[in-house]
């Protein structure tokens, strides 16, 4: 497209982000129209069904108009920004070898900015607003995305939880954009929201529109069994009290968790074929060689399963510092696709929410799934040589679901009394 003066305007269209989804949701946009911007600068944040992703510009020069809105779901394909080249022609991304470029990428003519890898556009690309919502030109979409109140999704999520009213949230992140500490001071010092009369309706989209529809088809195609084992892991506490003391263990959170981490896996290794998974289409079982071990995560934009790859292979220290790591990506919005890809079985801590136990849903496309409940101190029974005596210990209940497809009955308890056993007698698994 060129405009009267001669002066080439090339449109970006919302790209394919290699996470094999065909629309995803604008957050807001880091431009208005007006601005000048340079190749590879960040234009606009983008939520897809698994993650948010920041989006580069192709092209340098101005910006003409913002095609779609925050709030706006997009298609794959659709144009959502125009920009007036800088100088009377493209200076898009480099050029990229034909057999890298996404299908319909153009890499013929010198003079055509080349889409970046990945970035396929789809004949049928349009965009659609959510229901209910007016058109808006795209002067008020530049307006709507300067007036609005810069923050990630996760700090927005948190807002609205707490009722607080981001507009009137002093910001301490560069160039104004509000963090999380900023909106839990607001809480604490009564900056609300207004509550509006009505009743209030949160469109289904993003991450729990993809978790909804994964759970749905997972709970009625897998044929699911769980059990349940309550343990005693006083041991286990005292030995992970005496590793905290380590010198190399100083700098590391060591959690209970990082300890069911390292008897589940080894309780695994015993029976791999609880790692295995069904493939309907082939009629096959297909057990992977190594252990992708995924750790469920509530976030602010709902639960994410990344997994921390190869895990088997890890040690203590290296199992406890990934599972930091991943949960702290994960509440700050940043998990890839990559990391909740292949992952082979998951564990869910639903103890952090004080909870005994629970039936956990597997993760599609995985065999079994365990549940982690709160520790707590009560009365037990311990059987030595002058007969049975009642003291306090520190017990906690465990929960394997599991695809009785892929694992029987004996091979489904045995993974769970292995994991059992680890953490009343920590000892036991260097046998």
């Amino acid at each position: 497209m060129t405009t009267a003066t001669g002066t080439p305007v090339q449109t970006f269209l919302l790209p394919d982000v290699g996470e094999g989804l065909t629309e995803a949701d604008i957050v807001g946009w880091h431009v208005a129209v007006g601005d000048v911007v340079a190749v590879n600068q960040i234009i606009v944040d983008i939520e897809t069904a698994k993650s948010v992703v920041e989006l580069p510009s192709p092209y340098a020069g101005e910006v003409v108009e913002l095609l779609a809105a925050a709030g706006d779901t997009v298609e794959v394909g659709a144009p959502i920004i125009a920009v007036r080249i800088s100088g009377g022609g493209a200076a898009g991304p480099p050029s990229i070898p034909a057999s890298t470029a996404a299908p319909g990428a153009e890499t013929g003519s010198p003079d055509e900015p080349k889409l970046l890898v990945g970035y396929g556009a789809k004949d049928a690309g349009s965009h659609r607003r959510r229901r209910g919502a007016p058109p808006a030109p795209a002067a008020a979409a530049s307006a709507q995305a300067a007036d609005k109140p810069r923050a990630k999704p996760p700090v927005r999520k948190l807002a609205k939880v707490l009722g607080v009213d981001l507009s009137s949230v002093p910001a301490s992140g560069p160039d104004g954009v509000v963090k999380r500490e900023n909106v839990l001071r607001a809480a604490e010092s009564g900056v609300l929201a207004p509550v509006p009369a009505s009743a209030n309706r949160i469109p289904i989209k993003g991450v729990r529109k993809h978790t909804a529809a994964a759970m749905v088809a997972s709970a009625f195609s897998a044929p699911h069994v769980t059990e349940f084992v309550t343990v005693d892991i006083t041991k286990t506490l005292e030995l992970r009290d005496a590793v905290q003391r380590r010198r190399e263990f100083r700098d590391v959170k060591l959690t209970p968790l990082a300890f069911v981490a390292r008897a589940y896996l080894t309780a695994l290794r015993r029976t791999p074929m609880a790692t295995a998974r069904w493939e309907e289409v082939t009629q096959e079982i297909v057990v992977p060689v190594g252990i992708n071990l995924g750790i469920a995560a509530a976030t602010p934009r709902g639960l994410m399963v990344p997994n921390i790859k190869d895990a088997h292979a890890m040690s203590l220290i290296e199992v406890a510092g990934a599972i930091s790591e991943l949960a702290a990506t994960a509440r700050e919005g940043r998990t890839t696709s990559e990391a909740m890809a292949g992952g082979s079985t998951t564990i869910t801590n639903v103890g952090v929410f004080g909870v005994d136990t629970g039936t956990p849903i597997l993760n599609p496309g995985e065999t079994a799934i365990l549940a982690v409940g709160a520790i707590r101190r009560q009365p037990w029974v311990i059987e030595d040589g002058d007969g049975e005596r009642i003291v306090p210990r520190s017990v906690l209940q465990l929960a394997l679901s599991f695809d009785h497809r892929v694992l029987d009955g004996a091979e489904g308890s045995q993974v769970l009394a292995d994991t059992a056993g680890f953490l009343a007698e920590p000892g036991l698994a260097v046998l």
